[in-house]
């Protein structure tokens, strides 16, 4: 039977963490795994969750399925996160929420819905955008396209090209965007942009897919939440997954969240339904655990207000260590310009310098990233910036 299969081409990023783990170098930094890390260059357990699992753990008297749809409560304090309590979606009778195994599981479960609701349908990517969409989306059967997102060389949105690319997008066709904090480039839309975007959509009748994964880790989670919001309040169809990886640090309990929203009440019900005919098809039903705590903290004043607190820590630290790697390493030889680092948002960001550098900081310093020049801020700490930055500005001699 598998005689016939090839291997499968390894992972960059999980080729480059295996590279990282064999090497015996003390003084080695990884800055290609994409998450969050502390001072102290650990991925902690929030507080906040622990004392969630220990209420958790006295409230569970069952480890039965919760249903295919998930938890209802989760569902319904997730929306009011990613909308607020007043959003006139919310009681508008269109939108519908499902639980899912991570974002990629929404991802997937939001795709193949609209495979079925319209299967013409091409699906737009932005350039570049996170390595696992287009496999992941791809893989449901969709037709690829691009639209220009990032200038390499000015280290910006390429805001004036991707419009124009988008003022062409058929009716019917599906446009993927980055919530906030865009991976892999940390440059995110501006308010006026999302507006822009929005208009765009209106006029063509293209159907976003936004993929949040980073609220609250950019701006604010009020702030990071302003795209969604506003498509929400102006479009007939939006389409959003949702992940609690990085803002509740619930990575391995694959916590996320597909929701739909329709143009009318009673297409909801009916895009729900098939929503969860995929998700049978594909997983059966999601993990409980985290959902179950994302829904005790959300749902507890006490216990909300101590995440949201945390969270605020880890969004600070994270643009602190933009801030300290960009002043470190501006003074080069090569003239190198890094203060876009300091303008970007969320964990990721493009270093920008040339193949044979990471090459050099990879042999010779211990210093791991990815080929893209993509590095996770979050992995630079207060041992490490001196080495690092020194590092850099050795290879760009």
């Amino acid at each position: 039977m598998f005689e016939s299969l090839k291997p499968a081409a390894v992972d960059p990023i999980l080729g480059l963490m295996a590279a990282f783990r064999e090497d015996p170098r003390d003084n080695k930094i990884d800055l290609g795994v994409g998450v969050y890390q502390d001072d102290r260059g650990r991925t902690p357990v929030m507080e906040a969750v622990k004392r969630a699992e220990s209420k958790l753990m006295e409230l569970e008297k069952t480890k039965s399925y919760q249903g295919i749809a998930g938890d209802a409560e989760y569902n319904s304090r997730m929306l009011a996160l990613m909308f607020g309590d007043g959003h006139s979606i919310l009681s508008s009778g269109r939108i519908k929420t499902l639980q899912a195994p991570g974002g990629s599981g929404a991802l997937r479960v939001g795709a193949e819905v609209i495979k079925r609701a319209r299967p013409e349908a091409k699906l737009w990517v932005g350039v570049p955008t996170w390595p696992n969409h287009i496999p992941l989306l791809g893989g449901a059967g969709f037709e690829i396209e691009e639209y220009p997102y990032y200038d390499m060389e000015s280290r910006q949105i390429n805001s004036e090209l991707m419009m124009e690319t988008l003022r062409k997008v058929p009716a019917g066709d599906v446009v993927l965007l980055h919530g906030c904090c865009h991976n892999p480039t940390g440059a995110d839309l501006t308010n006026a942009q999302w507006d822009e975007i929005t208009e765009i959509a209106l006029e063509r009748g293209f159907i976003p897919f936004i993929d949040t994964a980073y609220q609250g880790l950019g701006d604010g989670l009020e702030e990071d939440a302003y795209g969604m919001r506003t498509m929400a309040a102006k479009l007939p169809e939006l389409v959003i997954a949702s992940s609690c990886s990085k803002n509740f640090g619930l990575y391995r309990e694959r916590t996320g969240s597909i929701t739909f929203i329709t143009q009318t009440a009673e297409q909801s019900g009916i895009v729900a339904a098939q929503a969860m005919t995929v998700a049978r098809q594909l997983y059966s039903m999601p993990p409980a655990h985290g959902a179950l705590l994302v829904s005790l903290i959300l749902g507890d004043k006490e216990l909300c207000s101590d995440w949201k607190a945390e969270l605020e820590e880890v969004r600070l630290r994270i643009k602190s260590m933009r801030i300290l790697l960009a002043d470190s390493i501006q003074d080069n030889a090569q003239g190198m310009d890094f203060s876009h680092i300091k303008r970007q948002n969320g964990m990721f960001s493009f270093l920008g310098v040339k193949p044979e550098h990471l090459v050099r900081l990879r042999e010779e310093f211990g210093i791991y990233i990815v080929s893209s020049t993509r590095i996770n801020l979050a992995g630079i700490n207060s041992s490490n910036i001196n080495y690092l930055s020194e590092s850099i500005k050795e290879v760009l001699k």
